[in-house]
């Protein structure tokens, strides 16, 4: 039973840490291309204006999200959750884009893909670790 705890103990620690440097990647990568020059713009090739800024800004909730994965607070498990619902909308209406003709790049596509992968991973991870009894209410 002991190593199992620990064995949690240790998944979510990485999760949080995951979830931490997702977060400030997302951020500075979305973030070049918002706020930096046009050479950063066009380098960036044919993005979605609104999937961008959606990227940029869940950058932050990321970010909570590892912290409170970290401090293994109840909410932080249904920010995972959540996460992943709002990365799966916001992949489809993606898609509704592709598929209606828009410009689009490939590696976004892959970045998408990445995503929600790596949220649906620290989502279930969340879930199944962070046993009720050793969740903070905060």
């Amino acid at each position: 039973m002991e190593a199992t705890t620990q064995q949690r103990g240790i998944a979510v620690w990485i999760i949080s840490l995951v979830a931490v440097g997702f977060g400030i990647m997302t951020l500075k990568g979305g973030g070049t291309v918002l706020f930096g020059d046009e050479a950063a713009r066009n380098a960036a090739g044919n993005y979605v204006p609104l999937l961008l800024w959606f990227n940029f800004l869940s950058g932050f909730v990321y970010i909570a999200a590892g912290i409170g994965l970290w401090l293994r607070r109840r909410w932080a498990r249904w920010l995972s959750v959540a996460l992943v619902v709002a990365i799966a909308i916001a992949f489809a209406s993606f898609g509704l884009h592709i598929y209606s003709g828009g410009a689009y790049e490939q590696r976004t596509v892959v970045a998408m893909s990445t995503r929600l992968l790596v949220w649906l991973v620290i989502a279930a991870i969340s879930v199944m670790s962070i046993g009720r009894s050793r969740l903070h209410e905060g």
